[in-house]
């Protein structure tokens, strides 16, 4: 009689990404407001001042870095662009990835990343990722200066031109990594009009994003696909069909989310006349590792810097191997070493050659006579994407156990390669594969329509068409 029982309130919000749910949640209204902020005060500063803008972007963003986390973080940030600044100026390359992997080791080894992380005080939720997001991209933006400071004939970029480089405050704390070059270009580029509908797009693109973080919203209160991965009872379970379906739910989240995330922060850079790094790649449309990347500015950086300038023009195996061991190290240390990101790194080393082995195989005789000779084109495409298909696979298992869990990872290949031989696994590969065939022609018909082939020039004695 009027008693009441306790039920424990059951949270219909998948809360398992916490970055995702404080940065859309619990620190919205803060970001928001910085970048507001930003924007704003960019505007006017740009219209007193078009030539000093990116001086003015430098003084508002190391105020706003300079509220949030203290002097004391400051100090560190310009401590450690003290000192590859210094580096800068001797202009040797090796010396810079030297003095540049060493400060970014030094933020994700122990004992020097907490040694350095008790330098700032007080303590609020995001104090940890902008901690490290801000450190981390500080240093890859000073290794960027300093080896574009090695390329520089006559002199030596100044230190303030670091700073402008460094505290942008939109791409300061979580990126996208713009190499120094476009961006010093891009900022003090004293030109501020804009294109046709510029301004139009810009304003679609921002839409866009907007009922994507709703449409992410949605995922996280219906369809649990990343609480659902650290279940492993649930998960056996289920069946093949489902498990290949939350996999693959799992890259195409991170991929939604880096784009998002990437791309509110490009709108605030387009507004500032800047060309920022592209979101990365649709999940779906990668079957292929050497265009595998969720971080564009990173890889963008990678390939410019190690993996372009080792491996040249790729053609050479060995020279292959080297550049993208070189850059798969620098990853490793990028995303912080541990036993799942030497994994992740070892597959997709692997992956990337792997994929350089057999194209140097099947362009050798026979079997590109037997391609050029025999083969139709249309039965080339079919081959190319039977092998693409099982390659899209390898790079989701690769990837979804760096984004869940090795477990995951180890259940989803059994399942599909061994307990589920041969129907589930020729269903999910023929499936696949005719997915990555109308890939491959919206591609073909993209290339045609960017680059058109050349009208062959009439014959002798023929007149032309009029």
């Amino acid at each position: 009689m009027g008693i009441k029982t306790a039920l424990p309130k059951t949270e219909l919000y998948d809360v398992s990404d916490f970055e995702w749910a404080m940065w859309f949640t619990t620190f919205r209204n803060h970001i928001l407001f910085a970048l507001s902020g930003h924007v704003i005060f960019a505007k006017i500063c740009s219209m007193l001042s078009p030539k000093n803008r990116s001086l003015i972007y430098m003084l508002y963003g190391a105020l706003a870095v300079l509220i949030t986390m203290g002097w004391t973080y400051i100090t560190l940030i310009l401590s450690h662009c003290i000192i590859l600044y210094s580096v800068a100026l001797v202009k040797r390359k090796w010396l810079c990835f030297v003095a540049g992997l060493t400060s970014l080791a030094t933020f994700k080894m122990e004992p020097f990343n907490a040694w350095q992380e008790g330098f700032v005080t007080g303590s609020f939720d995001l104090q940890d990722v902008l901690f490290y997001g801000g450190c981390g991209f500080s240093i890859m933006r000073c290794m960027s200066f300093a080896l574009e400071n090695c390329e520089k004939k006559d002199g030596n970029y100044s230190f303030m031109d670091l700073l402008k480089y460094n505290f942008y405050l939109p791409f300061f704390f979580f990126g996208p990594v713009m190499t120094f070059d476009r961006f010093h270009e891009q900022a003090n580029n004293p030109n501020l009009t804009r294109k046709e509908r510029e301004m139009w797009n810009i304003t679609i693109h921002a839409l866009v994003h907007l009922g994507a973080i709703l449409v992410v919203d949605v995922f996280f209160h219906f369809l649990y696909i990343l609480t659902i991965p650290s279940d492993l009872k649930l998960l056996k379970q289920l069946s093949d069909w489902s498990l290949a379906g939350l996999a693959y739910s799992n890259l195409v989240y991170d991929w939604v989310k880096s784009a998002v995330l990437f791309g509110v922060v490009n709108t605030v850079s387009r507004l500032d006349h800047l060309d920022p790094p592209q979101p990365p790649k649709c999940i779906t449309m990668l079957y292929v590792f050497a265009e595998t990347h969720f971080d564009r500015g990173i890889n963008d950086w990678l390939c410019k810097y190690v993996y372009d300038y080792i491996g040249e023009n790729h053609d050479n195996i060995f020279k292959e191997l080297i550049a993208t061991v070189c850059t798969f190290s620098v990853t490793t240390l990028w995303l912080g070493p541990c036993e799942l990101v030497y994994i992740w790194s070892f597959f997709n080393c692997f992956g990337l050659n792997f994929e350089l082995w057999v194209a140097k195989l099947f362009s050798l005789p026979p079997f590109s006579t037997i391609e050029h000779n025999l083969m139709s084109e249309a039965m080339s495409r079919r081959i190319r994407g039977l092998f693409n298909a099982v390659n899209f696979w390898q790079i989701v298992l690769y990837n979804v156990l760096a984004l869940n869990s090795l477990d995951f990872a180890q259940l989803v290949a059994k399942r599909l390669l061994l307990k589920g031989f041969p129907l589930s696994t020729l269903s999910v590969l023929f499936v696949t594969y005719c997915g990555v065939q109308l890939i491959k022609e919206r591609e073909r018909k993209q290339a045609l329509l960017d680059d058109p082939e050349p009208v062959p020039p009439p014959e002798a004695g023929k007149p032309k068409a009029e």
